[in-house]
């Protein structure tokens, strides 16, 4: 701690008999989250062949997103004034009926609003979740429960599209959505009976509205401006020309309400801070290639090697195994040594390379190939995502843990929704430019808008080849496209200051969890680190 905050004393951690439980809880909500971002990576060409929109498809992934983008920030501050154990019951019970809504879509438009309504819930989910645990457990050992947060993630990249091409085989592509109704209502019930925290101790919120409404139509209008851009709206367009105005003037509003508010959303003195605008460009920058690379890996491998929904989840199993073997590892590491600063860099250098490899498959590479290039994707995941979180939290103070948590969530996901549309848009016109080319239209089939895996892998092997080299074609550049992101990030990461990790937890003033030592008390403007935190 600073000598200026010499008087100020820090509350020891709830005992881990009191944590588990509360970390349980978190951890099946966030799965819920994060399960729904990959749950219909491998039921989408058949959803979308039901549906007739495959020029719709990219919408079901950014819909969720976008949501999401847009009410990070809220929640992150929200929580921050007037408690997170509300709001994050809120946030599950707004995902549940997303899931609902989704579940009953009888048409493409019914489907993408569903998924937005999963996103503005799970968006609030993941913030909370990883602001809760930073309210219980200090920055020196919460790496050790990152690790198993960053499983859930690559756990649910993978068993994701294994469920959803289960379900899509076996029962019905609708259960990618039905089976979040039993796992969300235990997620509620868990966390409503578990979660205890003490009360924030801010008074009466207030709630920045301007720059609420100002945020999400920025978000909205900058994705609707890089996913319509010369595809559904010519660039000179009056109607593109209106989004670009109403996106601009949006994002500028929404600075100006930022320095007026009395409890800003996204406070802007957040980027003085060099840790924070750091890893929060990193962070936006690997969240492009993140979700693009395990989004379109599932489709790639049921077209080009001709297997079932179900094999092509399966396949992702070695991007599992490579997470989980460094989260974990880096989790004990950091816990026993405290140095953080080399595992992003690592991580963020291993999935370059991932994309790199990525850009070289062709319609002739082989599975047990394309399961090796995932492995390195997943060491490098492993190593980097959570550990961007943690230099955040560490970095700021305890009154705007929930706040920067959010900010920093928001800017990755705005990467992850202007990267999705860019980039799919990119991979559709390439892509039904080939198969107008190349393509013979099966029998019973009512066009490309409609086809679906199983149809292409029933033409003859001639029809086939020929759709499964316009898909390798098409993606090969859009992995090569993210390169440069990423590489940007990379050196970005050098620049990070490794400030020691807090071993205690600050709590706010008066309150005290039921196991501490009544005597300790602290101040919740108090910086988590042990040391002054000089730039």
């Amino acid at each position: 701690m600073s000598a200026t905050a010499g008087s100020v004393r820090q509350a020891r951690p709830a005992k881990e008999t009191r944590i588990i439980p509360v970390f349980i809880a978190l951890i099946v909500a966030m799965l819920l989250s994060s399960l729904d971002q990959t749950i219909l990576g491998t039921a989408l060409p058949t959803i979308v062949g039901e549906l007739d929109g495959v020029t719709h498809m990219l919408w079901v992934a950014t819909a969720y997103i976008l949501g999401a983008t847009i009410v990070m920030p809220v929640y992150g501050k929200v929580g921050d004034l007037i408690g997170r154990k509300s709001v994050f019951l809120a946030a599950l019970i707004i995902f549940v009926a997303g899931s609902i809504l989704g579940g009953m879509a009888t048409n493409m438009e019914a489907l993408i609003a569903g998924r937005a309504v999963q996103g503005m819930g799970g968006g609030g989910i993941m913030i909370l979740a990883q602001a809760i645990i930073a309210d219980i457990i200090p920055a020196r050992e919460r790496s050790k429960y990152g690790a198993a947060i960053g499983g859930v993630f690559v756990v649910s990249s993978v068993i994701g599209p294994l469920l959803g091409g289960l379900f899509t085989d076996v029962l019905s592509w609708r259960w990618t959505f039905w089976i979040n109704i039993p796992l969300g209502i235990g997620a509620i019930a868990a966390a409503a009976a578990f979660i205890h925290l003490p009360p924030t101790g801010r008074g009466k919120p207030s709630i920045d509205v301007l720059g609420t409404v100002f945020v999400a139509l920025g978000t909205t209008g900058l994705v609707l401006t890089t996913s319509w851009g010369g595809t559904e709206l010519a660039w000179d367009s009056p109607a593109m020309i209106a989004i670009i105005i109403i996106t601009v003037a949006s994002i500028a509003l929404f600075l100006w309400a930022e320095t007026r508010a009395a409890e800003p959303i996204i406070p802007l003195s957040l980027f003085r801070d060099r840790n924070f605008t750091i890893t929060t460009i990193a962070g936006l920058m690997t969240g492009v290639a993140m979700f693009r690379a395990i989004g379109y890996m599932p489709t790639f491998l049921q077209i080009v090697n001709g297997i079932n929904a179900t094999e092509s989840g399966l396949l992702l199993l070695p991007m599992l195994a490579g997470v989980l073997f460094t989260a974990v590892g880096s989790g004990f590491m950091i816990s026993k040594y405290g140095r953080y600063k080399w595992m992003p860099i690592v991580g963020t250098a291993m999935i370059a390379l991932a994309l790199i490899l990525f850009s070289t498959m062709t319609a002739n590479t082989s599975p047990w190939q394309s399961g090796l290039y995932l492995g390195i994707l997943g060491l490098g995941l492993g190593l980097g995502v959570q550990i961007l979180v943690l230099i955040v939290q560490n970095s700021v103070p305890h009154r705007l843990l929930g706040t920067a948590t959010g900010a920093n969530a928001f800017f990755r996901e705005i990467g992850a929704s202007v990267g999705s549309a860019v980039v799919g848009s990119l991979f559709v016109s390439r892509l039904t430019e080939a198969l107008a080319q190349d393509m013979v239209t099966p029998a019973g089939s009512a066009g490309a808008q409609s086809l679906t895996p199983a149809e292409i892998n029933a033409l003859p092997l001639e029809q086939h080849d020929a759709i499964a080299q316009a898909y390798a074609e098409a993606l090969g550049p859009v992995y090569l496209f993210l390169v440069p992101l990423v590489l940007v990030a990379l050196v970005l990461l050098f620049f990070v200051k490794e400030i020691p990790l807090a071993t205690t937890v600050p709590i706010p003033e008066g309150a005290t969890y039921e196991d501490q030592d009544p005597t300790q008390t602290s101040d919740p403007s108090d910086r988590p680190s042990q040391v002054p935190h000089n730039d």
